[in-house]
């Protein structure tokens, strides 16, 4: 939460000619619910099984063009979750920063996050969660750098040039 997965994500398809797509957006419209209503009406189970499913037919879907995903923030830390992506051979950036600003960008921003509560919560799901991040391809730190920064940062690391029809999660 807070590491700029849609932002840095929409910028990237953007400055690369990309489709940007967010499993948390494809939920939503697939649902017809937002992702706190999903938590609170049917759990964290159910929202989980629902990830997943959505991520499945996302990644089945015919690539036209190479595209950037935003998963959402637990998605790879969920074991069945992880494996269909690393199966789909897509690059993975983890985008980080320290959990207390990352915390704080949550509240500037005035997210409605179902598991946004404290920061000493918050600061315990990212220390379990950071495992799982840790085993992406790419690792970005975004402390303190806007979007362009990170997006520039993500190409570096991909060695991608504008255009390229590679994808990246």
């Amino acid at each position: 939460m807070g590491a700029g997965k849609s932002s840095v994500g929409r910028a990237l398809a953007e400055r690369l000619g990309w489709v940007f797509e967010d499993l948390d957006e494809r939920i939503e419209a697939g649902q017809g619910r937002s992702i706190d209503q999903i938590f609170r009406e049917s759990g964290e189970v159910v929202f989980r099984r629902i990830e997943h499913a959505a991520l499945r037919e996302l990644l089945s879907e015919s690539l036209v063009s190479a595209r950037a995903v935003a998963l959402g923030g637990g998605a790879f830390a969920q074991a069945k979750t992880a494996a269909l992506v690393k199966k789909s051979r897509g690059t993975v950036v983890f985008l980080d920063a320290r959990a207390e600003e990352l915390f704080e960008r949550c509240r500037k921003q005035d997210l409605n996050r179902p598991l946004l509560r404290s920061l000493q919560e918050f600061r315990r799901l990212y220390l379990a969660r950071r495992p799982f991040y840790a085993q992406a391809g790419q690792h970005i730190m975004t402390g303190g750098k806007d979007v362009a920064t990170i997006v520039e940062e993500v190409i570096r690391s991909l060695a991608l040039q504008g255009g390229s029809k590679e994808s990246a999660k």
